[in-house]
């Protein structure tokens, strides 16, 4: 594989439209229904919360500048066994921003467990995206009493390690730092958001809205959280994680850049290797959206991975 090749198609893949803008029982029919607790959106400006379907709790959260929306799909697929929770953080996609804090995706995450605990949710199901994934990793190894299974669709715990796997925090700060500052500072051409975004999704109606809600993000926000996911190294910390864990990774936009399912699936196992309980699958097709691109597989994926028995805590 050609690592810079790829880890430059990696890094787009989760950046570009920033650019452009314990045992857990996993049967839902045995977990109690969540309870609806009237909410309060003051206590967390960081994003704001739709609620759909009965049953056991489900977060689901959203990549980078995207809205809930994201996971349409998904969630017709779980309402009626799970109380889904859909997050969209305040900036992305349309969403309104709020003041972008330095760092902001820790203050994302403690609103998020907050509203766990408000919400009075028992060990939520964390579904995340891209983004969406760091957090569901950062929400477990934060409080890993407080969630349930997670399903991490293509994200991995320290984005900067792909690039070089030799890469700290402090070595990536001045690099990464610079991008901020550009990204800030407005959008790419429309043309060149599209290029981009063709390489995350293949439907052109997808393309499409992908690029849309790029436009619709605020670049700030989208700056600030591209900055803390490539200064932020979550893999010391995965051992803290005792929920069972399912990541689901996509290859197939990588193979021009010299890349195998093989290959990638390596950069998977490497970054998780603190996470021995985390089962890694690869989809055949599918690109970044793997919810847009190979969707049967990743809901097959992911019911069987939700129906299997509880797991032992490790």
């Amino acid at each position: 594989m050609k690592t810079a090749a790829f880890a430059c198609r990696l890094s787009l893949s989760l950046l570009l439209l920033s650019a452009a803008g314990a045992a857990f029982a996993t049967n839902p029919a045995a977990a109690p229904a969540a309870k609806v607790v009237a909410d309060n959106p003051a206590l967390h400006p960081t994003f704001t919360v739709r609620v759909v379907g009965k049953g056991q709790p489900m977060l689901l959260i959203p990549g980078l500048n995207c809205p809930g929306a994201v996971w349409d799909e998904t969630v017709a697929h779980y309402q009626r066994q799970y109380q889904c929770h859909i997050i969209s953080l305040a900036g992305f996609g349309g969403t309104a921003p709020v003041a972008v804090t330095d760092p902001l995706l820790p203050a994302v995450r403690d609103q998020l467990l907050a509203y766990i605990k408000t919400q009075k949710l028992t060990r939520p199901v964390v579904v995340g995206h891209s983004l969406g994934g760091f957090l569901a990793l950062a929400l477990s190894v934060a409080q890993p009493e407080a969630i349930g299974p997670l399903v991490i669709v293509d994200s991995l715990p320290f984005l900067a390690a792909v690039q070089n796997p030799a890469a700290t925090v402090e070595t990536v700060k001045p690099q990464v730092t610079a991008l901020r500052t550009e990204m800030s500072r407005g959008h790419l051409p429309r043309a060149a958001q599209r290029e981009m975004a063709a390489g995350m999704v293949t439907d052109t109606a997808r393309i499409t809205q992908v690029v849309r809600w790029g436009v619709a993000s605020d670049p700030a926000t989208a700056a600030q959280a591209m900055y803390d996911l490539y200064t932020t190294d979550l893999r010391p910390d995965l051992g803290r994680i005792r929920q069972p864990v399912l990541v689901l990774g996509a290859w197939a936009a990588y193979v021009p850049y010299g890349a195998t399912k093989q290959s990638i699936r390596a950069v998977f196992a490497q970054q998780y290797a603190r996470l021995p309980q985390a089962r890694i699958e690869m989809s055949e097709a599918g690109r970044h959206f793997l919810m847009y691109d190979d969707p049967q597989w990743l809901l097959a994926q992911a019911d069987t991975f939700l129906k299997q028995p509880a797991l032992s805590k490790k």
